[in-house]
This record gives structure tokens, C-alpha cells and sequence, in this order.
């Protein structure tokens, strides 16, 4: 009888790419409207705040690579007298990994302002009760500046970036 041992072995290559992805879910615009008081003296009636809105993204960062944040800003001079406010939920859903920490309410300008920091290797699952649920809200900010207006368009710009 002749005993031995057989090795084999065989290499595997594979590649995961640097990916850096996100949208808002569902797509579509959304309306928010003040109501005009019934009696003088009384303040206008803020919008309901609007939460049908989620941030997806899916993440994986090079070796070495910093964690990304999801920054927001209004891409026109917004609404004058308004105040847009915007506020990113903690992540929910079918996603896992490194999700991002949401940052307290920010008042959105033309000047990007953090929304999600800490984003590393993850995904959010994809699609409305995936991710982040935002909440968009409309509030007067100097009553002095408010001009009347019908179906002024306010476009919110979002960036995941390093």
C-alpha cells in the first residue's frame, strides 16, 4: 500500500469597486402651502411638514478612505421671509453596514450644510420606508420680508461626498 497526501489549489481574483450612490425616494415634487389666517391680528398657518421623502445610497470607500456625509442646499435664493427646514431621521429599514448619523434640523441657504455624516461601507435598501425619512417643513423667518406668492418652485439639491 502507498500512502500520500494530494494538495491543489487554486486562485481566486475578485474586485469591489469604489461605489458612491444615492437618490430620494419617491421621486416627484411636493407642495407646501400656508394658510392665510381668519381673523387679524393672527399669524399665517404653517404647512403641514411634509415626510414622504427618503435619502437612499449605497456606499463602499477605498482603503483609507474618509466616512462620506450627504450635505443639503437650496439651489435658488429660496423664498424671502421663509424659512426651509430640513431634518434627516435616523436610518430605517432592509439596509446594513456603516449608516450615516443624521444631524440635528437645519435651516437650508444656498450654502451646502451637513445632513448625514459618518457613511461607510452600506446600503439603505432602496425605495419610500428605506434609509433616512425626511422631514421638509416651511416656517416665516422675518415677517418684515414676506411677499405674497403662488407656486414659487424651491429645488433642494442633495450631495454625498467624501
Amino acid at each position: 500500500m502507498i500512502s500520500g497526501i494530494v494538495y491543489s489549489q487554486s486562485t481566486v481574483t475578485f474586485t469591489l469597486p469604489v461605489v458612491t450612490l444615492m437618490d430620494i425616494e419617491p421621486a416627484g415634487n411636493i407642495s407646501l402651502n400656508f394658510t392665510a389666517p381668519t381673523e387679524a391680528g393672527n399669524p399665517l398657518g404653517n404647512p403641514a411638514p411634509n415626510t414622504s421623502k427618503w435619502i437612499n445610497y449605497t456606499s463602499a470607500i477605498a482603503a483609507g478612505g474618509l466616512p462620506r456625509k450627504i450635505t443639503a442646499a437650496i439651489l435658488n435664493s429660496g423664498i424671502p421671509g421663509v424659512n426651509i427646514r430640513l431634518q434627516a431621521a435616523a436610518a430605517s429599514g432592509a439596509g446594513g453596514g456603516t449608516l450615516g448619523t443624521p444631524s440635528a434640523q437645519v435651516t437650508l441657504t444656498t450654502t451646502p450644510v451637513t445632513i448625514i455624516s459618518g457613511i461607510g461601507g452600506a446600503y439603505t435598501g432602496n425605495g419610500a420606508n428605506n434609509g433616512h425619512r425626511l422631514t421638509i417643513s416651511l416656517v416665516p423667518g422675518t415677517y418684515a420680508n414676506l411677499l405674497a406668492q403662488t407656486n414659487t418652485t424651491v429645488t433642494i439639491v442633495y450631495t454625498i461626498t467624501e
